[in-house]
């Protein structure tokens, strides 16, 4: 039987030690470690790291998407050339492709990421209008150098993408 405000000692009890068998050291690392993940910043680094990652396998498909068909000059000059110049410009291709998307996809997940996270801090709620806020704010400083109008129609477009995709995963978790 758990007891509110827990007691020690009572199997259940709120207040029971999570950190049993534990040395001192170890426990005040797991709790070093634990409030760095709440920390906006951690979350936010990890989430520009993922989609770091993520835009660099995307990078390496599209690479692989070329169009520089022998129909095409580019692609009769390549061609033309030996297969190991061939390879050579092809792989630098690829890394410079991947590279690109890579930055855009961590710059994305990292502003994203800090937004919804500042948004949830000042709101103290974790709902759907954290990522509609959270997708207009990304969605227009990406849209910064367009214009006004295009701030207004990335933020909008951003806004409803991230909150439709929230409410799919929270759908899809009350299962």
């Amino acid at each position: 039987m758990a007891f509110p405000g827990g007691h020690a000692g009572i199997p259940g009890a709120a207040g029971q030690q999570q950190n049993a068998g534990m040395s001192e050291q170890d426990a005040r690392m797991v709790k070093i470690m634990q409030s760095g993940m709440e920390s906006c910043l951690v979350k936010s680094m990890m989430a520009g790291g993922a989609g770091f990652a993520l835009g660099g396998v995307f990078g390496l498909f599209m690479a692989s998407m070329n169009y520089d068909t022998p129909m095409t000059p580019q692609g009769r000059e390549l061609t033309s050339l030996p297969m190991r110049e061939q390879l050579r410009r092809g792989f630098k291709d690829m890394g410079s492709r991947s590279w690109s998307s890579a930055k855009n996809f961590g710059k994305i997940g990292f502003l994203f990421s800090i937004c919804e996270c500042t948004i949830e801090g000042f709101r103290a709620k974790n709902d759907l209008y954290n990522s509609a806020g959270a997708g207009g704010m990304a969605g227009a400083i990406l849209a910064r150098n367009a214009g006004p109008q295009a701030m207004l129609l990335g933020g909008g477009g951003f806004a409803l993408f991230s909150t439709g995709i929230d409410w799919y995963m929270r759908s899809e978790s009350d299962d």
